[in-house]
């Protein structure tokens, strides 16, 4: 109590201090409540502004981490629901090592400041947990790419699931059960596509929701920046006002624990107000190292679905995608050519398809099998590692003085077939093709034939040494 507060006030004050303990002591156990209310101190009454005083910054972010839903309730009870609370934090400036600032960086999930700092030994830092900056102050912009929609997204078996979940997500945000929605897979196999594609659909949808994109890079640069310009409470404030926080790479988090705390901050915050939160990762959750647990049981909460490679079907489906919106016309054995020789990820497919169409604008030639296979050829040159069937075929042919079309037609021949066979083998041990894709580069055969010209090879270098001799020479010239 200072000096200018007369004993009324004081009273009015430990009686609205007191009703809001009626029901904070009936909605936790008698231990929680003597751990972390009785020690507060309630401060001061200015109409419906309450302010209490906690022991430490520690004690502080405990009650915002932990208690503040109950603490709204409990002033809604006291005061009414436009009452407001502030907390006074007691920080002993001569026990702060000089290398730290007084308040921690770990900012609570509802603070502003109010700025008043007393002249004394003992500074009162006053935060209100309950107040936030005024979004039109802000900088709104999405960072969001128009060009990736829901519409330009092909969907198969591979990426059934996360279409579904972030198109029931992006039509009711912070609704579904699908909070945080966290989409996972490999590199190239359209995970920003997705969640941007989420954050467009919900933008056009409600133009007055605050839909932000952010990777975890820039999330990690834009905090620094706030720890070095001293607007650490800006971003925090910033952060905690969006309705949709879409954060692209949050494996990139990893280690560092600092911008990882005030994520969780904001995390609960987002999520503790019904907002939406989606993530993408290259691998899941529990695979996530040097994040810590209490991030990781968070990003658990709602539903992580993952996107696999693209099926042949949908590898089809995503060439014919891509010639329509060129507007140019491919024959589908052009099509069937490329599905069948990149089943890597989408980004390679789709940039092995613009390569492909400069090649016929530049050359003014159409766009035929052979065109394809040039295409192909020139893009694997810069990386001596990769292997392609048709790489294979060639060192083959070489090594046993057959010809590719004998290699790929119907001859029954030993002299034929046994290289054949070991090609296929080959291209099982080297490429990530399908048996189905394997096969039709071999003049359409099935993926049966496959499995036993696999088995064959494999049991003959078992027994023959000049076929086991022959296979590892082929095997060191691409694993050089």
């Amino acid at each position: 109590m200072t000096i200018l507060e007369t004993p009324k006030v004081q009273r009015d004050v430990d009686m609205v201090w007191q009703n809001c303990l009626k029901i904070i002591r009936d909605s936790i156990s008698e231990q929680s409540y003597k751990t972390w209310f009785e020690p507060i101190i309630p401060g001061k009454l200015e109409g419906k502004k309450l302010t209490i005083q906690v022991p430490s910054q520690f004690f502080y972010e405990w009650l915002e981490e932990n208690y503040v839903h109950l603490l709204r309730k409990a002033l809604d009870f006291s005061i009414g629901r436009d009452g407001t609370l502030e907390y006074t934090i007691i920080v002993d400036s001569g026990n702060q090592k000089k290398n730290e600032p007084p308040i921690a960086i770990n900012m609570p999930q509802h603070s502003s400041p109010v700025g008043r700092v007393d002249n004394n030994p003992m500074n009162d830092q006053v935060r209100n947990p309950f107040e936030m900056k005024d979004l039109n102050s802000l900088n709104l912009d999405s960072y969001l790419n128009p060009n990736y929609t829901f519409d330009n997204f092909v969907e198969g078996d591979c990426n059934r699931l996360a279409r579904a979940a972030g198109f029931a997500v992006a039509s009711k945000p912070g609704v579904t059960s699908f909070n945080p929605l966290m989409i996972y897979g490999g590199v190239g196999l359209g995970k920003t596509h997705l969640v941007q594609a989420i954050g467009n659909f919900m933008k056009n949808k409600a133009a007055n929701k605050f839909v932000l994109y952010v990777s975890s890079e820039k999330f990690t640069s834009q905090f620094i920046n706030a720890i070095r310009n001293n607007s650490l409470q800006d971003f925090m404030n910033f952060y905690m006002q969006v309705d949709i926080l879409i954060i692209d790479d949050v494996q990139f988090l990893s280690g560092k624990e600092k911008t990882q705390e005030t994520f969780f901050h904001i995390f609960n915050h987002l999520h503790q107000s019904g907002k939406q939160i989606v993530m993408t990762s290259d691998r899941p959750p529990r695979e996530l190292e040097g994040v810590e647990d209490r991030l990781l049981s968070r990003f658990k909460w709602g539903l992580t679905a993952d996107l696999q490679t693209p099926d042949f079907e949908t590898r089809i489906a995503i060439i014919q995608k891509k010639a329509q919106a060129e507007g140019i016309s491919i024959a589908y054995e052009v099509i069937e050519y490329l599905a069948h020789s990149i089943d890597t990820n989408v980004r390679e497919l789709e940039g092995v398809m613009i390569s492909l169409l400069a090649q016929a604008s530049l050359t003014r030639r159409e766009i035929d099998v052979e065109l394809a296979k040039n295409t192909l050829r020139h893009l694997v040159k810069d990386s001596e590692k990769e292997v392609t069937i048709d790489t294979i075929i060639e060192a083959v042919t070489e090594h046993f003085k057959v010809r590719i079309p004998d290699l790929k037609g119907k001859s029954r021949l030993r002299e034929i077939v046994l290289p054949r066979q070991i090609a296929m083998y080959l291209a099982k041990e080297l490429t990530n093709l399908s048996l189905k894709s394997i096969g039709y580069h071999f003049g359409g055969r099935d993926h049966s034939t496959v499995i036993h010209a696999i088995q064959t090879v494999n049991d003959l270098m078992d027994t023959d040494k000049d076929i086991s001799s022959a296979v590892n020479k082929l095997l060191k010239i691409f694993r050089k």
